[in-house]
């Protein structure tokens, strides 16, 4: 008989790893108020910001910031104070932190890396890597990167007026940009192309799994032998990855878990369960 899931809508739950990435902190998409309440309600022994955390192609061009956004930076940094050991990896769009790289940095207890490995209670190895190193478009052909972030953030704003009238008229939250990536053939081949090549990086190195970001999709399952894991994002899936103290692993869908509603304006109040 399967256990019974945890009770996640009280209290405060301890893992011994946390890993979460694609906060995009600085745009209005981001979910800044249930993600204050997911690190105000956990802990670790080690927190893993797998990229994306501070959103600088959004900043660069229009300036967005508030109480939420400031919650959860003080957040991190309160927990790097109490001895968590946090490591920062940055993304493609706060790689501004990356031409620190080489002084191999620590500020304010945050270890800055360009990837990690860690290894699990359990004695598994794990590449933790934000990804868009194995993504071809933000490689070789940036312009198509950024046009693709412009056609996500517009999505995003459709999908928030989209919203607004399906709660009017009753119907609970759905996510448009979650359904055209379903929908569109080459989408769903870039994200298999993409998982290949993590695990297969993973592979090379003689390592039992990778921990990755990048393509907002969350996702665990064995890829060639491998365990893939993408911990997803907190502008739509609001998920993170978990390690227990025995090494089990896990995707926590916090959102879902404590029945946070999208439909609130972003980043407008600290979320509370609904």
């Amino acid at each position: 008989m399967n256990a019974a899931p945890p009770d996640l809508t009280q209290g405060s739950h301890r893992y011994r790893a946390i890993f979460i990435s694609d906060l995009h902190l600085g745009t209005r998409g981001c979910r800044s108020d249930f993600l204050a309440d997911f690190l105000r309600r956990t802990s670790s022994e080690k927190l893993y910001l797998v990229g994306d955390i501070i959103d600088g192609w959004r900043l660069r061009k229009s300036w967005y910031w508030d109480a939420a956004h400031d919650e959860v930076l003080k957040l991190i940094l309160r927990k790097a104070r109490n001895g968590t050991e946090v490591t920062y990896i940055p993304g493609n769009h706060d790689e501004m932190f990356r031409t620190w790289l080489p002084m191999g940095l620590e500020v304010c207890g945050i270890r800055l890396r360009s990837e990690a490995v860690h290894v699990t209670a359990d004695q598994r190895r794990l590449l933790i890597i934000h990804g868009d190193e194995f993504d071809s478009v933000v490689r070789y052909a940036k312009f198509l990167a950024l046009l693709g972030d412009w056609a996500y953030t517009a999505t995003l704003v459709v999908n928030r007026w989209f919203n607004t009238v399906r709660r009017r008229l009753g119907y609970p939250y759905w996510s448009l940009s979650a359904w055209l990536k379903r929908q569109v053939k080459e989408a769903v081949k870039a994200i298999d192309r993409f998982e290949g090549a993590l695990a297969g990086e993973a592979r090379r190195r003689g390592l039992d799994g990778v921990v990755c970001g990048h393509i907002h999709h969350a996702e665990m399952r064995m890829v060639d032998g491998v365990l893939y894991m993408n911990d997803g994002d907190w502008v739509e899936s609001c998920t993170a990855l978990v390690e227990h103290h025995d090494g089990r692993l896990e995707l926590l869908d916090w959102a879902a878990l404590n029945r946070f509603s999208f439909a609130a304006p972003t980043g407008a109040q600290v979320a509370q369960p609904v």
